[in-house]
């Protein structure tokens, strides 16, 4: 256990720590169990514990901030370098060309400031060049005519000295700077940025909000988008914010007043890691072979939508559209396959029909 000044203590993942009853208030492990129950395990102090506090990882690395006083430091299992490099590959982060020395950073809360650091310079930088801008289909009442007019309004409405008219507007209040208004709203929420970052992220922000509308932004909108030679520079900086909305966006458990956590579900990274991992390793061999990977495949049992599977990857002949492999990917640290694991594998080729299953642990 590691406790600073700052009352940060330090949680490494599935590693059960005893904390003496005076180290933690009542009040403070109360609000750990019933906000962030999934995250950490929590045992109260009693007889059964020594009287102690016992608190443990479930998978979960990053950062809670409990209370202005009490931090809880969520550490992985496996060599911070690697987690940096398994989050470069399940973001596709590794292909923008601005991650050299980051996998130097001692911290997981390191690696998100200068990321932030990353992130807020390059929206200073396009700030000055000028931010993408586009045409907005709008409908108003205006007082002289702008675009087309709505004749059928007008003939219902003659006393109307206003006219309703249909034009598009050229601004730059458009969802691709407001996924980024958003990001730099959570981070800076997140209490992970120094002051020697921060000025940079306020910067940031306050630039943006000059003629952004602040919305939420659910880390999906991030994905998928379509871009042109205009904004084919935001391709990065949305890769960017779909990391840090996905890990630090405030849920409806956490009051919007409050800072922000700093969350990686480890077993759902790792599993995108390996998914993209295949995709960029193995994207000739699987193309000379007629084969596909899908992720996140989702099988339904008999006729109701009640009962189905999410299975992790599923790769298919794309000459047949035939399963050929079913894929599981299981984040801990095992001899063999334990029994529950292949029962699950085998249920997963029975829906899908394939003869070979492979299970894929760390």
């Amino acid at each position: 256990m590691n406790v600073t000044s700052l009352q940060t203590i330090e949680l490494t993942e599935y590693v059960p720590k005893l904390l003496p009853r005076s180290l933690l208030p009542d009040v403070v492990g109360e609000i750990l169990w019933r906000d962030y129950g999934t995250q950490v395990k929590v045992d109260f102090p009693s007889p059964k514990t020594g009287d102690h506090w016992r608190l443990a990882a479930q998978g979960w690395v990053g950062h809670i901030p409990l209370t202005s006083d009490f931090h809880i430091a969520l550490r992985p299992k496996v060599q911070l370098g690697k987690l940096l490099r398994m989050l470069e590959y399940a973001y596709e982060l590794n292909s923008f060309r601005f991650l050299e020395g980051l996998v130097d950073c001692q911290t997981l809360e390191e690696f998100y400031e200068r990321l932030a650091d990353i992130l807020a310079r390059r929206i200073l930088n396009r700030g000055r060049q000028g931010f993408y801008c586009a045409y907005i289909p709008k409908t108003q009442h205006l007082p002289y005519v702008r675009g087309r007019i709505d004749i059928q309004q007008m003939v219902t409405r003659p006393w109307d000295t206003k006219i309703q008219c249909q034009y598009e507007e050229h601004t730059a209040d458009v969802e691709d700077n407001q996924i980024i208004a958003w990001t730099f709203w959570c981070i800076a929420r997140s209490s992970l940025c120094t002051e020697r970052v921060m000025p940079m992220v306020r910067r940031a922000y306050h630039l943006l909000q000059g003629f952004v509308t602040l919305q939420q932004c659910n880390p999906r909108t991030c994905i998928g988008r379509q871009y042109n030679r205009l904004n084919e520079d935001y391709r990065p900086l949305h890769a960017l914010c779909r990391f840090f909305l996905e890990h630090t966006a405030p849920s409806h458990e956490i009051g919007t007043n409050a800072t922000l956590p700093f969350l990686v579900n480890m077993s759902q990274l790792y599993e995108r890691f390996v998914a993209v991992w295949l995709k960029v390793h193995l994207e000739t061999t699987l193309n000379k072979q007629a084969l596909d990977i899908q992720s996140q495949e989702r099988v339904y049992l008999g006729q109701t939508e009640g009962l189905y599977f999410d299975i992790d990857l599923v790769i298919y002949d794309t000459r047949t559209g035939i399963a050929k492999y079913v894929l599981d990917t299981k984040y801990k640290t095992a001899d063999q396959p334990a029994s529950a694991d292949i029962s699950q594998m085998v249920a997963y080729a029975e829906a899908k029909g394939p003869q070979e299953a492979i299970l894929i642990y760390p």
